[in-house]
């Protein structure tokens, strides 16, 4: 078996450890210390996540959209995918060398998305991005650890506690979407969604572009 080659680490602002980038042959791992957070070969759910919220909005002009968590680009690739040519999208991505990987490294897995003109990238959290401005989106994504299932830290409580999702119905216009990747289920999360005012649905999907591995699951939470 190819063995894994460690290609770079660098510290997750904050104090959170470090992020390790590797590779073995074609393949590509994003990690921690102990737990992989991304790999090039699953990224079924994350497409699933941008196709779910664009056709969501499909209907407007000049689409607004916020990514919270660059990861290895699919997401925003697809985005742009399911995106009309009048669309901007704004990554907000919290470790910096994350966005260096893409344009050094990783940028051919997904097409580059990062080159595309409708992209721009805010190197902060994202939960900064959405307190900033008032009715600014028509959809926001967030693919941010690895659900609301984090809840116990402080920092995941500003997207996913009761003030955080208040702050994202601030921040997207009428109609807007709040989607939401989660590596499993919780019902306390779809009852807080529900009690902020969104009207919510919750889909399955699988981890594989080829609809096969782990089921992962996304959060489409609508503002009235």
């Amino acid at each position: 078996m190819i063995p894994w080659v460690e290609i770079d680490r660098a510290e997750v602002p904050g104090g959170e450890g470090e992020v390790i980038l590797r590779r073995r042959g074609t393949e590509f791992s994003i990690r921690t210390a102990t737990t992989e957070l991304m790999n090039s070969s699953l990224h079924g759910s994350e497409d699933a996540l941008a196709e779910l919220s664009c056709n969501c909005i499909s209907r407007k002009t000049g689409s607004r959209i916020l990514i919270g968590g660059l990861g290895m680009g699919y997401t925003l690739a697809a985005a742009l995918h399911h995106s009309g040519s009048d669309s901007l999208i704004t990554v907000a991505e919290l470790i910096p060398a994350v966005v260096s990987w893409n344009r050094e490294h990783l940028g051919h897995l997904a097409g580059k998305p990062l080159e595309d003109g409708r992209v721009s990238i805010q190197q902060e959290d994202v939960a900064e991005t959405i307190s900033s401005k008032k009715s600014a989106w028509d959809a926001i994504l967030l693919d941010v650890d690895n659900g609301p299932d984090g809840l116990t830290r402080t920092a995941n409580d500003r997207l996913y506690g009761m003030s955080g999702l208040k702050n994202v119905l601030w921040a997207l216009r009428s109609g807007g979407i709040l989607s939401i990747w989660s590596s499993g289920t919780d019902e306390t999360f779809t009852r807080r969604l529900k009690r902020c005012g969104f009207k919510t649905e919750v889909v399955h999907v699988r981890a594989r572009p080829s609809g096969k591995g782990a089921r992962h699951i996304i959060w489409i939470a609508t503002k009235p």
